[in-house]
């Protein structure tokens, strides 16, 4: 996990347990879990930019990314009912273009099939153990133990992080 340069999450089902609430005047509300969020917030002042990318264009994903400050933002990609809308694939490469990186310094978090192209993409997959098969069965793929919207961002948010003070201890030491 050393080699990461760029934290991407999927929300439906990695971010959240993957259920909505919705009235009739549509979606109200979606469960948060505040590791997960403190997890993307440590990423953040460790130089790793965090975004979110989802199919869905929802006000409660936007609030909770402007909390965060995470860096990106991208609403309504990867949709397989709009097949007209851009690709998580190329939002991440546009981020990557943005950043100049490539897709092997990624860590993208998916958990159904509108995520298995990118996930495919990245140098570093991961998934909930509740994903889809389709994701499971992705090359290389990273299954984490903690579900989906119960701190599975967390998880590998502390990974990378553990990763990365490791090494700067070794070069501390070899100094």
């Amino acid at each position: 996990m050393k080699g990461v340069k760029l934290f991407l999450t999927d929300v439906d089902g990695c971010l959240t347990e993957g259920g909505m609430y919705y009235t009739a005047e549509g979606e109200v509300m979606k469960r948060f879990c505040v590791y997960d969020g403190m997890g993307m917030v440590c990423l953040q002042q460790a130089g790793i930019p965090c975004g979110i990318l989802t199919s869905e264009n929802s006000m409660v994903v936007k609030a909770r990314a402007e909390k965060l400050q995470l860096r990106y933002l991208y609403l309504g990609v990867g949709s397989k009912v709009n097949p007209k809308a851009q690709s998580k694939l190329e939002a991440a490469k546009e981020i990557c273009q943005e950043l100049g990186i490539g897709l092997e310094s990624v860590c993208f978090v998916g958990d159904d099939i509108n995520d298995v192209e990118l996930l495919s993409a990245v140098g570093y997959p991961c998934c909930p153990p509740n994903a889809r098969p389709e994701v499971l069965a992705v090359p290389a793929i990273r299954v984490l133990r903690t579900p989906g919207g119960q701190g599975a961002i967390r998880e590998i948010t502390d990974a990378i992080l553990n990763n990365r003070t490791n090494d700067q201890r070794l070069t501390t030491i070899d100094q």
